[in-house]
């Protein structure tokens, strides 16, 4: 039974907000980090989901508990709260409730900023409204202050540029710019396997889960683990996917089947046509324009025709075109998602305000269809005509010069990549789970173990794994409901993706991650991953490569996430703190 009877109400809005910031993670930073593959075009965005969903709570349940306690402890020294539990609980449940406005209304407008600096920059603000400036971690702190946690600012983004562009120059070097690139992908392949599934593995053992055990084990046995892992996965691939793949795309055999891979070396005897077409391999190519094919006409449902595009017409009418056919597509769908947006059309509102009593019978009536639609519109949302610029549009006009500095390689050897760049993507999502979970369950962590054993002092108590697993649960929610909005924006947005340059991105960024979480730094996985993406854009020879403008936003957005976050979170701190006490 909780001793802190009379705080239930902070624990209970606590708690709220602290879901609600977990939520905003996903659908930030989960879909930041999954961006780069779907951009690619080799994951489909459910199969993202799915993805997301295993690896970020197996990196939240085996890492994740890393980082927590610098938020918890490293920023307000735990003696500034003098012992009192209740004003513990209600500092970082404003800090939740700041971060996690923030990043909703940034996420609500497509406005990409980092969760993790929200939630950091929060607790150093609602830290000066409790305790003052000076009392406030601003220093090194041991690795835990906010000296530590902003350094990251500075040298994650530069660190993951680096990772990024070695690796995909290694890419280049080894099979770009060979005569014959789709053999040397093929048989190099298990090399890049090799890689990513030391790099996965590493996440786990180098200096070990708590919950494992690891880090007590001696280096060789950190060492001999990791490796063996990767090449394992090496192994496996050199004996399966090679032979698969260079049915698929040398001998270009139209007959084989995605199943066939577990025959392994079988299929170097399998027989093909000497007269093959070319492989049926994806196009990986980046485009301006979509798929405006015409609604089927034959359709029960008359759909309104969209406005001739214009030259005058504003990039915002466009976008909002674009939804409009979008949207008409959803309505033809079978299942729950086109019942409820053909239902949501048929019954739009109607004149006036929301209470006029015809609107609020009929908003009433809309309720489940806006539900399923909420549930499952970002499970259909395409992301690939999103990314698009616009054409006739500065956007577009921009995007078309970027593409043009970008080198297009052969499909067939993007294709080898897109099966390394699954690896890839689950092991970057790991890495966020390993990290960012920890800021998203710290405050929350505070908060209940001062509601349950009213002692400001049990913040030092380990984090529960059932905490770490409810919150990894809800970020996931949040990517798979409500992470198209950030992935629209990000991606090609930025420079041209490919399989290839996919896959050197999720690397740079994992390792990047990976590194200042053993060391427990919280850093941003939208920094890390933006940096590995400008790094690997300027390995395509020029700056130009790159949306400069786009990657000014971003910045500009980090930085005024900083005071922004700490005055939401600690302006209503102080006036609570110095008004009527409420029996705090």
């Amino acid at each position: 039974m909780a001793v802190l009877h009379q705080y239930d109400y902070i624990f209970a809005i606590g708690t709220m907000f602290a879901m609600l910031d977990a939520f905003n993670n996903g659908a930030n930073d989960v879909a930041n980090a999954w961006a780069t593959s779907v951009s690619s075009r080799s994951i489909s965005y459910r199969m993202a989901m799915v993805c997301a969903l295993v690896f970020e709570l197996l990196g939240a349940l085996t890492v994740g508990a890393r980082t927590a306690d610098t938020i918890k402890n490293g920023i307000i020294p735990n003696s500034a709260f003098q012992g009192n539990a209740g004003v513990q609980m209600l500092a970082f449940t404003c800090a939740l409730a700041g971060a996690s406005s923030w990043v909703m209304w940034c996420t609500r407008h497509s406005a990409h900023v980092s969760s993790t600096y929200s939630l950091i920059s929060a607790v150093a603000g609602v830290g000066v409204a409790t305790v003052g400036v000076r009392s406030v971690q601003w220093g090194w702190n041991n690795g835990k202050g906010l000296g530590a946690i902003f350094s990251g600012l500075a040298m994650a983004p530069f660190c993951s540029a680096a990772f990024g562009a070695i690796i995909f120059l290694l890419i280049k070097g080894v099979v770009h710019v060979r005569r014959n690139p789709v053999l040397w992908a093929v048989w190099t392949s298990p090399f890049f396997f090799l890689i990513a599934g030391t790099v996965c593995s590493l996440s786990i053992v180098y200096k070990g889960s708590p919950n494992l055990g690891l880090d007590k084990k001696p280096a060789w046995y950190i060492a001999s683990v990791t490796v063996g892992t990767g090449a394992g996965l090496c192994l496996l691939s050199a004996l399966f996917f090679v032979p698969w793949l260079h049915c698929k795309v040398i001998k270009k055999d139209q007959e084989l089947a995605a199943w066939e891979v577990i025959k392994g070396p079988l299929l170097w005897r399998r027989p093909y046509s000497s007269d093959a077409e070319a492989a049926k391999v994806p196009d990986y190519s980046v485009v301006q324009h979509g798929d405006d094919s015409e609604v089927s006409s034959t359709s029960d449902e008359k759909i309104n025709s969209v406005e001739e595009i214009t030259p005058v017409r504003t990039q915002k009418e466009l976008q909002r075109d674009a939804d409009e056919r979008f949207h008409a597509k959803l309505r033809l769908k079978k299942g729950p998602m086109g019942w409820a947006m053909r239902y949501l059309h048929n019954n739009p509102m109607g004149p006036g305000m929301i209470y006029e009593w015809h609107n609020i019978k009929t908003f009433v009536k809309r309720v489940p269809a806006m539900v399923v639609v909420a549930a499952l519109y970002g499970m259909n949302y395409d992301i690939h005509a999103a990314q698009m610029g616009i054409e006739g549009t500065p956007e577009g006009a921009r995007m078309e010069r970027v593409y043009a500095h970008a080198k297009r390689y052969p499909n067939e050897t993007e294709h080898t990549y897109s099966f390394v760049q699954l690896i890839t993507a689950c092991t970057a999502s790991f890495a966020h789970g390993a990290n960012d979970i920890g800021n998203a369950v710290a405050p929350w962590a505070v908060i209940y173990s001062a509601w349950s054993t009213g002692d400001a002092a049990a913040s030092k108590l380990p984090v529960a794994t059932w905490q770490i697993a409810v919150l990894a649960l809800v970020l996931v929610i949040g990517f798979v409901t409500y992470g198209y909005n950030i992935m629209r924006v990000m991606g090609n947005k930025l420079t041209y993706h490919s399989p290839s340059r996919g896959t050197s991105m999720e690397l740079g960024a994992a390792i990047t991650i990976l590194i200042f979480s053993q060391y427990k730094l919280p850093v941003s996985t939208s920094m890390c991953i933006t940096g590995a993406t400008v790094g690997v854009g300027l390995m395509n020879g020029t700056h130009k490569a790159v949306n400069w403008q786009r990657v000014g936003l971003l910045f500009l957005s980090w930085v005024v996430t900083i005071p922004i976050a700490g005055t939401l979170a600690g302006v209503p701190m102080a006036i609570i703190l110095n008004g009527p006490r409420f029996g705090l």
